[in-house]
């Protein structure tokens, strides 16, 4: 669900909550195998990012405490729209959190991924006072955990053969970081 969070901005970017105006430029890429292969879901018709994105644009009943922030990421100096992220509230007594991100790989290898996900994380322990974000992948999404990995999060752990996904055995990895360690990396202190 959405939260009344105002737009973010980086260097090049501009992170935003959904609108309806973003079903055909999210279908774009929420249809695409490449960027569906790794996903809860499939290669998504132009009805189901409709309802994904009807669902987004819903305002949240707490916005102090939302379960979930969405937003779209667009250039900054153009507006087109490339990605998606979230920031998922896990567990509100251990001020935990998790990342997620999908993104457009005609946009790929231009670092907008990492300059967005940093906004994320800026987002969830300066505004929200989380004491620790993960994301997770699949082993296989290089893509994925390497984005983590410049983001200076640590592999915490490898789940092997732990659950199915989509018909076979999958493994997963976990990547976390604490709020001091993105503090002294954003110090340089690391």
């Amino acid at each position: 669900m959405a939260d009344t969070t105002p737009p973010l901005e980086t260097a090049r970017l501009r992170l935003r909550p959904f609108t309806a105006a973003d079903v055909d430029a999210v279908h774009g890429y929420h249809c695409l195998e490449e960027v569906a292969r790794y996903q809860y879901w499939g290669p998504r018709s132009r009805d189901e990012v409709a309802a994904e994105v009807a669902k987004w644009t819903e305002p949240d009943v707490s916005p102090d405490a939302p379960d979930s922030i969405v937003f779209v990421v667009t250039l900054k100096d153009s507006g087109v729209l490339i990605g998606d992220m979230v920031l998922l509230f896990r567990d509100r007594d251990a001020r935990q959190g998790e990342i997620g991100f999908s993104f457009n790989p005609a946009h790929g290898g231009r670092g907008y991924a990492t300059e967005a996900a940093a906004a994320i994380l800026d987002l969830g322990f300066d505004r929200f006072n989380l004491h620790r974000i993960f994301g997770r992948c699949d082993a296989r999404n290089r893509a994925s955990w390497r984005l983590m990995e410049r983001l200076g999060m640590r592999r915490e752990a490898h789940f092997r053969e732990h659950a199915i996904f989509k018909g076979g055995w999958d493994e997963e990895f976990y990547y976390a970081m604490l709020s001091r360690e993105w503090a002294d990396l954003r110090r340089g202190t690391n």
